[in-house]
């Protein structure tokens, strides 16, 4: 099956985010409306700011239950049945009880998909940082680049989200093999494969944010026209002009992305080999994806680990003298200090 395909089956969960948005966006303004008929009655400009106040926060515990919560266990259903649909080029008759059974029999309770969910992504975000010293430098080294730095960072803060996820739905390739173990798996074959899978994410996160803009001034000429018609306040239009593209985009422009963003990721997955010694340098390199090995039942002492900078001091027997090795940036073999490519994987090392 191809992506649009899986997409197109499998969007009763975007009708279901859609359906959790909407929920939470006239909770928001059924209390936003009730603390306006209060601030009203007391007839005070001190009491509205305050009431402002505590509608932002109890809008935001709401919306924390219903997305980490709800939303969540949502797209976990949804990402099994997209891992389900690419194994085995069908997508199950009712996807939203498959979804669910999967979820449940993966993982057991909400609690350890939390736990799971939040190791992936915390592993990815500083694995990645530790990759990104390797050409961090050379923005660093031309004056005024702050602004282009600054917007790749955004580019990179999008696309991350999305590999979170496919790692995430590795755990369902090998329901034999303990969760975390599987997901520390699933990181792993994202950082042997950094640079095509971070290509593809870069193109989504242009993708993400075209359409909340698209959708944001669509939504506010309609919201904009229509206060303005009443003469009710311009800005709370604003605001549920944003809260609708914003579920809009949860809804259905981050479920396509994830179609397509699994879709790289499963073509990759399966012929990805991942050496013993890898997960070591992981767990120096990352203190949550060591976290998330040791939950696995992992051992962090499967080879000495060195930063991407620093690498171990070896003895030359033959002339005596110390010589440095360091290990690839893209596969994680050792390579020798001087050496231009890598000797296991090609690739260029910018050691020499």
């Amino acid at each position: 099956m191809n992506a649009k395909e899986v997409f197109s089956k499998t969007l009763i969960f975007g009708w279901i985010k859609l359906g959790i948005g909407l929920l939470n966006i006239l909770i928001a303004l059924a209390l936003f409306a009730l603390l306006i008929g209060i601030s009203y009655l007391f007839k005070s400009g001190g009491v509205g700011a305050i009431l402002f106040f505590v509608w932002l926060g109890v809008v935001g515990i709401v919306n924390f239950f219903m997305n980490h919560y709800i939303g969540y266990l949502v797209k976990a259903g949804h990402v099994a049945v997209i891992v389900a649909a690419f194994q085995t080029n069908a997508v199950p008759a009712d996807p939203v009880h498959t979804g669910k059974a999967m979820v449940k029999e993966r993982f057991g309770t909400s609690n350890v998909y939390f736990i799971i969910d939040k190791l992936i992504a915390g592993s990815v975000k500083q694995l990645q940082r530790t990759l990104g010293r390797l050409s961090g430098g050379l923005f660093d080294a031309i004056p005024g680049t702050n602004g282009l730095k600054n917007l790749m960072n955004l580019f990179l803060d999008i696309s991350l989200g999305y590999i979170d996820e496919c790692c995430l739905g590795y755990t369902f390739n090998h329901p034999e093999q303990n969760a975390f173990k599987s997901a520390a798996d699933g990181v792993a074959i994202y950082f042997k494969n950094w640079k095509t899978l971070l290509k593809d994410a870069a193109k989504t996160a242009f993708t993400v944010i075209i359409s909340v803009a698209v959708i944001t001034l669509i939504a506010f000429v309609l919201f904009g026209g229509l206060f303005r018609l009443f003469e009710w306040s311009g800005f709370v239009a604003f605001v549920i002009s944003l809260l609708l593209a914003w579920t809009v985009k949860y809804a259905f422009v981050d479920s396509w992305i994830l179609v397509k963003m699994m879709s790289s990721y499963m073509q990759i997955a399966p012929t990805t080999q991942i050496t013993f010694d890898l997960y070591g340098k992981l767990c120096g390199w990352s203190t949550k994806f060591k976290e998330l090995w040791q939950k696995g039942g992992g051992q962090t002492s499967l080879t000495p680990v060195y930063p991407l900078e620093v690498s171990p001091p070896t003895m030359d027997i033959a002339n005596g003298e110390a010589s440095v090795t360091r290990f690839c940036p893209d596969c994680g073999a050792q390579s020798k200090a001087t050496a231009a490519f890598c000797g296991s994987c090609g690739a260029k090392t910018n050691f020499a």
